[in-house]
């Protein structure tokens, strides 16, 4: 019973685990992870520029060094669920802790590799120690956000870590061209080191108490070590929900790849740019409208959030958050593709070329539109496996984009760049079609299949 002395706006049990941590204490935790955030997409993006290089050094060819590209995708499947399967049960400070030397010797692996075999190996190393990064991060903004705060927070996270696109094509072409790429994967290794170390002093325990499965162990041992299945975070998507939502990103994530894998021999060739830097600057477009975009579509989302909370008096839709991804979905990301195509095929010059990296940009901020809102329903919907699911979307979305990888440069090669983009866009489309029927039905698809989906009171 509420009675005169009773506060107005009563706090529950469940919102005071979100007070554990002042805002300073967030901003905070929000910059730390952002630094292992921002790992996974830069160790990816400065690779790619010196592809060519690497190729001369190996005595290779591009199509063989490429296939690097693709064991990455897959090192950052594996490592994103294995990862969140052990973050769930000793927490995500340790799990912080133990990536960082994989990635270290990973990368000093990479600099001494003299043949394409050790390079393929130390590879696969490096992008497993970095690759649980983003789900590890968006996991922790789960743990100590709320519903209605999460997309915001989200965003900035994502944008931090997505500077590593914007940012790490120019310094893999510059360190390339003028210094060397043995020399940048050393840096690499350091700088993981010296992020260990930070994590390490001022990093927190952030997961809900009593939570991790060691918490629940009773004769716990001085360095207690077991097996937790890392696939079992697959089983999430068995859910029509969260199956839909991984496949709908992945459609449309596969329009950032086929215009960034292949752009030394697209927009390179056709421009005439045979510069490693300055083909590394040609990417900066693109990670800028990554950058830019992701704080963008995360408050947003939150605002679609809080909009459709007071149209339904409380009462919460978790598909709401979904509609902030139609003018990604179905404007920028298709017209973005089409455009390029178009213009690679038959606009030269310095015209064509800026056009050319207008359209990159605006492929950056669709795909964001997109994958955001995304990212943030996961963690809405099953917010007690926060981790798990986010690390189980990104495997299934990186197998697909894997696989979508291996066909770029035969499509270029069989058809050309104007029809593979404009598959590309039909493809982003289609995505755009599976968001709107998990909007449409989604409480008839979580109904169908519970995985412990979060309600109101929980989340």
């Amino acid at each position: 019973m509420v009675s005169e002395e009773s506060p107005l706006l009563a706090t529950t049990p469940h919102e005071l685990i979100y007070k554990r941590f002042t805002p300073d204490q967030k901003r905070w935790i929000l910059f730390l992870i952002s630094l292992p955030g921002f790992l996974p997409t830069f160790v990816s993006a400065t690779f790619v520029p010196s592809i060519p290089q690497i190729a001369k050094d190996l005595n290779s060819t591009h199509a063989d060094v490429s296939l690097t590209v693709s064991l990455s995708i897959l090192a950052s499947a594996v490592g994103a669920l294995v990862w969140a399967a052990y973050s769930s049960f000793y927490g995500r400070r340790l799990i912080y802790l133990w990536g960082m030397p994989f990635l270290c010797v990973g990368s000093c692996g990479v600099a001494l590799s003299t043949s394409l075999h050790s390079l393929l190996f130390w590879r696969f190393v490096q992008t497993f120690g970095s690759a649980g990064g983003i789900s590890l991060g968006a996991g922790v903004i789960g743990d100590i956000y709320k519903l209605e705060e999460r997309g915001a927070a989200g965003g900035v996270f994502f944008g931090a870590t997505l500077l590593g696109l914007a940012i790490a094509p120019f310094i893999g072409g510059a360190a390339s061209q003028y210094w060397s790429w043995r020399n940048l994967h050393y840096s690499i290794g350091a700088w993981s080191l010296l992020e260990m170390l930070l994590l390490y002093i001022s990093f927190p325990e952030t997961s809900h108490p009593g939570t991790l499965g060691i918490d629940k162990v009773n004769h716990r041992r001085w360095i207690h070590i077991t097996w937790v299945n890392p696939v079992s975070s697959l089983w999430l998507l068995r859910s029509p929900n969260l199956f839909a939502a991984m496949f709908a990103s992945s459609l449309v994530l596969i329009s950032d790849f086929v215009l960034l894998v292949p752009l030394a021999y697209t927009i390179g060739v056709r421009y005439g740019i045979t510069n490693e830097a300055i083909i590394g600057a040609c990417f900066l477009p693109n990670g800028l409208g990554n950058f830019l975009g992701a704080p963008f579509t995360g408050r947003l989302s939150d605002i679609v959030v809080r909009r459709w909370l007071k149209k339904r008096k409380g009462v919460w839709y978790p598909e709401d958050r979904l509609k902030a991804t139609w003018v990604g979905g179905l404007c920028l990301v298709p017209l973005s593709m089409i455009a390029s195509g178009l213009l690679t095929t038959y606009v030269g010059g310095p015209i064509g070329l800026a056009l050319n990296l207008l359209c990159l940009f605006t492929n950056g901020m669709g795909v964001n539109f997109v994958l955001n809102p995304i990212g943030s329903y996961n963690v809405d919907v099953v917010h007690s496996r926060s981790v798990e699911v986010i690390a189980a979307c990104s495997a299934g979305r990186l197998l697909i984009v894997s696989a979508a990888t291996t066909l770029i440069i035969r499509s270029i090669e069989h058809l050309d760049v104007a029809w593979t983009d404009t598959i590309a866009a039909v493809l982003a489309v289609i995505g755009q079609g599976i968001v709107f029927l998990t909007i449409r039905y989604g409480d008839r698809m979580r109904a169908s299949v519970d995985v412990g989906f979060s309600t109101m009171e929980n989340n």
